[in-house]
């Protein structure tokens, strides 16, 4: 098995790689490779958008997408599916910081090197062979001189303490926080 095969057969679901690493023994899940999965935009919400799970009207109709989608390829390929919900719990995030793509922002949220702070995991795939890990590339937020991360959030909800939620809510009940409540994060 080749990450690059994985790759393709991914991106045919507008998914990507966003991190790879060894199973070690903490993770209980014997030897190979894991192959974190995550949306591959432009074309990812567009998809899913218009798969059964979301005409059927149950609920969860990403996980069961991704359930669906990644079970297939996984088995495809050879692989054990795994999932950041559901049951048994599995730590996407200490894998992700465990990989060669993430790292911790001066936001102290997770940050991948080509997707930022979009980053985020449908699923995973472990594959039974221990594969030669890319390089690991800089991280981003070295080089990164104006730190939109801890300075583009009106009330200052990200900081290098973390999210301050209650500033976050706060900001959003009001007037001057209508833009972020309904196009997003600034």
């Amino acid at each position: 098995m080749s990450l690059n095969r994985l790759r393709t057969l991914a991106a045919k679901d507008h998914l990507r790689d966003f991190g790879t690493l060894h199973a070690a023994p903490e993770d209980e899940l014997g030897d190979g490779t894991i192959v974190l999965l995550g949306p591959d935009e432009p074309g990812f919400w567009t998809s899913i958008s218009a798969s059964p799970e979301f005409a059927d009207g149950a609920p969860d109709p990403v996980d069961r997408w991704s359930t669906r989608v990644i079970t297939a390829l996984a088995h495809n390929i050879g692989g054990v599916p795994l999932f950041p919900f559901g049951k048994p719990a599995r730590p996407f995030i200490g894998w992700a910081l465990r990989s060669n793509e993430c790292f911790v922002s001066p936001a102290m949220l997770l940050v991948h090197y080509e997707a930022g702070l979009f980053v985020s995991f449908r699923g995973a795939i472990l594959l039974p062979e221990r594969l030669d890990l890319p390089r690991r590339p800089a991280n981003p937020c070295d080089t990164c001189a104006t730190r939109p991360c801890l300075n583009a959030c009106p009330p200052g909800a990200l900081s290098k303490e973390g999210y301050d939620l209650p500033a976050c809510h706060t900001f959003l009940d009001q007037k001057e926080g209508r833009e972020c409540m309904s196009r997003g994060c600034a």
